[in-house]
């Protein structure tokens, strides 16, 4: 494995930040090497660390993300996991749960991304994820969503006991598309089809219209302007990635 950017000498408390290009690295995978963020150039990528195979809420997020691959590869998004852990206990932990775990509904799970193996802590501690004080041998639950371009555009820790929804992961990942593809603002708890934000709204732009808003717009006051998006829309801008 071999990191393309040096660590410094605190490398624990390091970590990328929104905007910025994704720290590059090469490694070894259940799915071969890969050079990331670059073999993924033209997608947007979901990049999640978990402490350790074997493990029972790691295995719950593993199954559901592998669950949803095809719903996150439809929306141009690639999956790639990772923890600290040897490529042949990653194979035998994600064999063993499509031979052996049923949770939920699911069952017979197949885990077709990759999983680095990165028992030297490079990535981890490259990305930030080992967090001493919540755990000294083991990354925390690290999540990255990294755009088109190699920019990571959101970054989320959850403590080691607390599982991830990957629901809101996707919700996240299609909000941000749908902030791209139509230059407007997401409000909160937003699903595909409510309204979003009109980005326009300001106290100029309020002055200069003379308390006129664009047609399809609704006006909480003059800072907060709210518009129509179909859920058709978003979906479709979607498909075109």
């Amino acid at each position: 494995m071999t990191n393309k950017k040096k660590a410094s000498s605190n490398p624990y408390f390091e970590m990328p930040q929104i905007g910025n290009s994704a720290p590059k690295f090469t490694a070894e995978t259940t799915r071969g090497e890969i050079n990331f963020p670059d073999d993924y150039q033209g997608k947007w990528v979901l990049f999640f660390s978990h402490p350790a195979d074997f493990t029972p809420v790691c295995t719950s997020e593993f199954m559901a993300a592998a669950s949803m691959y095809d719903q996150f590869a439809a929306a141009n998004c690639a999956l790639v996991g990772l923890s600290c852990d040897t490529i042949r206990s990653h194979v035998e932990w994600l064999q063993r749960i499509k031979d052996n775990v049923e949770y939920k509904g699911m069952k017979n799970v197949e885990v077709k991304f990759p999983l680095v193996a990165d028992w030297r802590k490079e990535v981890a501690s490259l990305y930030g994820m080992i967090q001493p004080n919540e755990n000294e041998v083991h990354a925390v639950r690290a999540v990255f969503i990294i755009d088109p371009d190699g920019v990571v555009r959101l970054m989320s820790y959850y403590p080691n006991n607390i599982g991830r929804n990957m629901d809101e992961l996707y919700r996240a990942l299609i909000a941000m598309q749908t902030a791209k593809n139509f230059d407007v603002y997401i409000p909160a708890n937003w699903q595909p089809g409510d309204d979003v934000i009109d980005p326009s709204a300001s106290a100029k732009a309020a002055r200069d219209q003379e308390n006129k808003i664009p047609k399809g717009t609704t006006d909480h006051d003059w800072f907060f302007w709210t518009k129509k998006l179909s859920k058709r829309r978003v979906l479709k801008a979607i498909e075109t990635l």
